[in-house]
C-alpha cells in the first residue's frame, strides 16, 4: 500500500512539473526555430539570436531595463534593509508589538496589492505631483514594490540572528556604528544580496506597472514592454528568443538569491 501511495505521488508532483514547464521548454525549443513559422520546426538556428543582437530598439530596451533594474534594487535594498531593522527591533520590544503587527501589515500591502492596482495609483500619484513620466517614474515605481520584498527577505535573516552578539561587542567598547558595520551587516548581508536579487528579477520581468508609468515614446521602454508591443503582431522566433533570454536572466538571479538565503544551520 505504501509502494502504491509513493508511486501515485511521485507521479502527481512530475505531472505538475510536466505542466508548469513543458510550456517553457517549448518557448526555449522554439528560439532555435531556423523556420519563421511560429510552429513549423525547420531545423536549429542561432540566427535568431543574432538578430537580436543587431536590433537597436532591443538593445535600447535592454539597456533601459538594466538601468531599472540596478538603479531600483540598489534603492529598495538600501531602504529595505533599513526598514527591515527598524520593524524587526520594534517587534523585539513587548510595548511596541502592536505597532509592529502593524508595520507587518502595511509591509505586506505591495506584495498582495494586484499590480494593474498599484501601478493606476502611482500614476495618479505622479499627475498629482505633477511629475514627467520617463525612465525615472519607472523607477521609483519599481522601488515602491520592491522594498517588500527586501525587506521581508532580510527580516528572515534578522530572525535568526544572535542578537547576544551586539550587546557584547558594545560591552567590549565598540559603538553603535562600529557594531553595526562590522558585527551586524556581515551577518545579514547575503539576505541583503539576496533580497537584491529577488528585487533586480522582480524588476527585470515586470510589465504592468512600467507600461502604466512609463509614458508615450520609446526613451522609457523596457524589455517586457518590448516583447508585448512586438508580438501584438505575432509570435515569431524572435520574440522567443527575447522571451529565452530574459527567462534566463531572471531563473539565474532566482536561484542566486534562494541560494544566498539559506540560513546557518546551528553548530552544537
Amino acid at each position: 500500500m505504501r509502494n502504491h501511495s509513493g508511486f501515485a505521488l511521485g507521479a502527481h508532483l512530475w505531472l505538475v512539473y510536466a505542466f508548469l514547464y513543458v510550456p517553457i521548454l517549448v518557448l526555449i525549443l522554439l528560439s532555435f526555430n531556423a523556420s519563421g513559422l511560429p510552429t513549423a520546426w525547420g531545423g536549429a538556428s542561432l540566427k535568431w539570436y543574432g538578430k537580436l543582437l543587431a536590433n537597436a530598439s532591443i538593445q535600447h530596451a535592454a539597456l533601459n531595463t538594466l538601468i531599472v533594474a540596478l538603479t531600483s534594487t540598489f534603492i529598495a535594498c538600501l531602504l529595505g534593509t533599513l526598514l527591515a531593522l527598524g520593524v524587526e527591533m520594534r517587534a523585539r520590544n513587548n510595548s511596541a508589538r502592536k505597532g509592529a503587527n502593524l508595520a507587518d501589515t502595511l509591509l505586506m500591502a505591495p506584495m498582495i496589492i494586484p499590480d494593474i492596482v498599484l501601478a493606476i495609483a502611482l500614476l495618479s500619484f505622479f499627475n498629482l505631483l505633477k511629475m514627467s513620466l520617463g525612465l525615472h517614474s519607472v523607477i521609483l515605481s519599481h522601488v515602491v514594490f520592491n522594498i517588500a520584498f527586501v525587506c521581508a527577505v532580510v527580516r528572515t535573516r534578522l530572525k535568526h540572528f544572535d542578537y547576544s552578539i551586539l550587546e557584547a561587542s558594545i560591552d567590549l567598547g565598540a559603538g553603535w556604528f562600529t557594531t553595526a558595520r562590522r558585527v551586524l551587516l556581515p551577518a545579514i548581508f547575503p539576505g541583503v544580496l539576496a533580497g537584491g536579487l529577488l528585487a533586480f528579477t522582480l524588476s527585470v520581468d515586470e510589465f504592468i506597472i512600467a507600461f502604466f508609468n512609463a509614458g508615450s515614446g520609446s526613451a522609457s521602454t523596457t524589455l517586457p514592454m518590448q516583447i508585448y508591443s512586438m508580438i501584438r503582431f505575432g509570435v515569431t522566433p524572435e520574440i522567443n528568443a527575447l522571451a529565452t533570454l530574459v527567462m534566463l536572466v531572471s531563473f539565474t538571479a532566482l536561484f542566486a538569491s534562494q541560494r544566498l538565503n539559506k540560513v546557518p544551520k546551528a553548530h552544537d
